[in-house]
């Protein structure tokens, strides 16, 4: 095997995406597909950070406000938002963000472990960060996302 094959195989894929003025990403093999914003139903007693579902192509689909979910401020749902559908496990799932900004090929060299900040929160909601020249990337775990997912989605 030459060395830019061998090189390739210790790559990972990510989409990135914004949410505010910062950047995250997730694994790209998790991601089903990326869509403009579609009005939801609320779902009355549901988490504060869950806009509500759409029926997507036959499949009811809980959406995420991600800002809303990190504790970040969140103008809410609009035209110019993107959902990005996610599969963890056997459970859909959308991600409202406010763009899809890129897809990054990355190499083994370029991913770090989440810093210790605070034991009870980064460590919970990043698995890495991504470190490329001036960005810094940190990727999202989705089972943090949306832990009660069995219930909403079920």
């Amino acid at each position: 095997m030459d060395n830019q094959a061998h090189e390739k195989m210790n790559q990972e894929e990510f989409i990135v995406f914004k949410t505010g003025a910062q950047e995250f990403c997730i694994d790209i093999r998790c991601t089903k597909e990326i869509r403009g914003w579609t009005a939801s139903t609320r779902l009355p007693h549901s988490s504060d950070y869950v806009v509500g579902v759409i029926n997507l192509r036959g499949t009811i689909l809980p959406i995420v406000d991600l800002a809303k979910r990190m504790g970040l401020d969140s103008a809410g749902p609009g035209e110019r938002h993107v959902i990005i559908v996610v599969q963890l496990n056997d459970k859909l799932f959308g991600l409202l963000v406010d763009s899809v900004s890129d897809i990054l090929n990355v190499k083994a060299s370029d991913l770090r472990p989440v810093p210790e900040v605070n034991a009870n929160t980064a460590g919970n909601i990043f698995r890495r960060v991504i470190v490329l020249e001036s960005r810094i990337i940190c990727e999202i775990m989705l089972d943090w996302v949306l832990p009660e997912i069995g219930s909403i989605a079920a």
